[in-house]
């Protein structure tokens, strides 16, 4: 990744020193702004596509962008526009130092586009890939669902919850023969695993010590045996018939589907507090600098998964914590997964483990950590066609 982004730096250096020195030359010849501008932003384009498609991007899957002509074009074009504007704002003549500052300026804005208009080029690109479910025989698995359950100091509420998607869920599911539950206790102090397991749950986990409910999901999804992975969170935020739904369009061909509080078609029965509904409203602003996809709610505690992209999925996850979510998102962007969004019916718990300004600030450095670790490529490479079925 490193030396991917010291080839683009080049390249970009290059076209840039070609742009802003021809423009000052043409300028200080007495040609017009346009016309100088027109001839100097051409030569850029002409130098630097040939060199990002042979230097920058050789070995880069995701440059779609650069090798489809009519977009490079209109990038080209649109920034274009943007810097004759503001070069023209600016103003000249005024010698070969105004000049250069006034094109220094007139590149910089014309970046800004670029980068806009690149992103909004990958956000259709990437929605209208994730939207095709991509039918294929079912993953391997013993059961039809597995449904994880993370709990922590739930030995008051557990059992009801084990009972609740053994009856409920299993009744959607046309058979109780089709469905696994799995808990997962993250550490607790109580006896939430035992509790658990004379509750009927067909797998308990428990982890020694409190490592956060992205370790937990792991653990569970690591022992679930069903074709279709379902976490959810112990206190039933969402009725466990619902997950039918999204158990339904996995089995249409789709690799993540995940529940929407933002869909326009989700109820809320029972609303959550507002500092927590600002927050995570927060949180869906602060992860759209990182993805690309827009969705409308990352953080939403109802997701299903066909087994075998879950378990690489979760392999592949590094974080712990809330932002664990944002991570899956992110893989699944990598590798090009099919991607549903659904709505929810949702009755918020008024007791809660999350503490909204410290677990805020934890998220927000997890979001940094997950692009760091992109841009340093430490996520596996994506699934061959191969792979998946």
């Amino acid at each position: 990744m490193r030396e991917r982004l010291r080839r683009f730096a080049m390249v970009g250096l290059i076209a840039t020193a070609v742009d802003v020195g021809l423009a000052v030359v043409l300028l200080d010849r007495g040609w017009s702004v346009v016309a100088a501008d027109i001839v100097a932003l051409t030569a850029a384009a002409v130098v630097a596509r040939p060199l990002h498609r042979v230097v920058t991007l050789r070995d880069d899957p995701f440059a779609r962008w650069i090798r489809i002509r009519r977009v490079f074009v209109f990038v080209v074009v649109a920034a274009g526009l943007v810097d004759l504007a503001v070069l023209a704002l600016v103003g000249t003549p005024g010698g070969p130092g105004r000049d250069l500052i006034a094109k220094l300026l007139a590149v910089v804005a014309a970046a800004v586009v670029r980068g806009m208009a690149y992103r909004a080029f990958l956000f259709r690109v990437i929605r209208r890939e994730q939207d095709r479910p991509v039918p294929r025989s079912p993953a391997a698995g013993d059961v039809r669902v597995s449904v994880v359950l993370p709990a922590f100091r739930e030995a008051d509420r557990i059992a009801d919850a084990v009972g609740r998607v053994r009856s409920e869920l299993g009744d959607a599911l046309d058979g109780p023969g089709d469905l696994e539950v799995v808990v997962v206790d993250d550490g607790s102090p109580d006896d939430t695993a035992a509790r658990a397991a004379a509750a009927g749950a067909d797998r308990v986990v428990r982890l020694e010590r409190n490592s956060g409910k992205g370790a937990a999901v792991r653990a569970g999804v690591a022992t679930a045996t069903g074709r279709t992975v379902v976490f959810t969170d112990a206190d039933l935020a969402y009725g466990p018939a619902q997950v039918a739904a999204l158990v339904a369009r996995v089995e249409d061909g789709f690799d993540m589907v995940v529940g929407s509080r933002r869909h326009t078609d989700t109820r809320t029965l029972v609303r959550t507090g507002r500092l927590r509904e600002v927050g995570g409203r927060l949180v869906n602003l602060a992860t759209h600098a990182l993805l690309l996809g827009q969705y409308r709610d990352t953080q939403c505690g109802l997701k299903a998964f066909r087994s075998d992209v879950a378990r690489r999925l979760f392999a592949a996850s590094t974080l712990n914590g809330f932002a664990f979510d944002v991570e899956l998102f992110h893989l699944a962007e990598r590798w090009r997964l099919t991607l549903a969004e659904v709505p929810v019916e949702v009755e918020n718990s008024e007791r809660t483990t999350v503490r909204a300004l410290s677990d805020g600030l934890r998220l927000m450095a997890d979001l940094v950590r997950i692009r760091q670790r992109a841009r340093r490529g430490r996520y596996p490479a994506p699934y061959r066609s191969e792979d998946r079925g």
